[in-house]
């Protein structure tokens, strides 16, 4: 068992001062991941306390016997901590342009639906509202809630967090480093199908209406991304 293994023993048994020492000899760890959250309302210290809050529930709830790196585990708690608050406190807002934006595009999306008896393209909403194919995907992604990947996407009844991995996990994979990270890296065209699978629920179909392609094309893009998210996890 190594030093740290040690001291998440003592502290999940009750020993606070073990639990101090494992917040002080990781306040690297913490900070890193606090300081991705500055700019957003929140003294850089109060985002601290937030972090170790959250890295003292993963001391807690970590088992020695999974076979994980503790930091692994403990980040994504971390970062979660920090996030609820923002999310809970208000401090992160979208302003109002992007609110206008947003209710344009639904309206808008609504119409040429119902028009053309399918998903408009990105390419026809931005002719419609004058808007570029920029600010239609940041109004968008701006006002939509926060889902996790663990969200059942379209009809077929399955999940992202399933595809990638056969075992059920206690963290939503939506917070690890490595898949956010996986998603950042892939090609624009496999990052966009996941994004609309996963994130939007839509349909294979509808993908396919969404960027002008066949249904064939977007289930071999999805198919190509998810083992490329496979590799880059593993």
């Amino acid at each position: 068992m190594t030093h740290t293994e040690e001291l998440i023993r003592l502290s999940q048994t009750g020993d606070k001062e073990a639990g101090e020492t494992l917040v002080q000899e990781n306040s690297g760890l913490i900070w890193s991941v606090a300081k991705r959250f500055l700019g957003r309302g929140t003294e850089s210290e109060d985002l601290y306390q937030l972090g170790c809050l959250g890295f003292l529930k993963a001391v807690d709830g970590f088992d020695l016997e999974y076979g994980t790196q503790f930091s692994t585990y403990a980040v994504p708690k971390i970062a979660g901590e920090i996030r609820r608050f923002l999310r809970d406190d208000g401090a992160i807002k979208v302003s109002r342009t992007i609110k206008e934006h947003s209710t344009t595009i639904k309206a808008t999306r609504s119409k040429l639906s119902n028009v053309f008896g399918r998903e408009p393209t990105i390419s026809e909403i931005a002719d419609h509202t004058g808007l570029t194919p920029e600010e239609i995907a940041l109004a968008e992604t701006a006002t939509k809630e926060v889902e996790s990947i663990q969200r059942e996407t379209g009809d077929e009844g399955f999940t992202l967090e399933n595809v990638l991995t056969d075992t059920e996990s206690e963290e939503r994979m939506v917070e690890k480093i490595a898949l956010r990270q996986a998603i950042d890296e892939l090609p624009e065209r496999e990052k966009m199908v996941i994004s609309l699978r996963y994130f939007h629920g839509l349909t294979q179909d509808r993908v396919s209406k969404v960027l002008s392609v066949s249904q064939v094309q977007v289930s071999r893009i999805e198919k190509k991304a998810i083992a490329h998210l496979r590799e880059r996890i593993q």
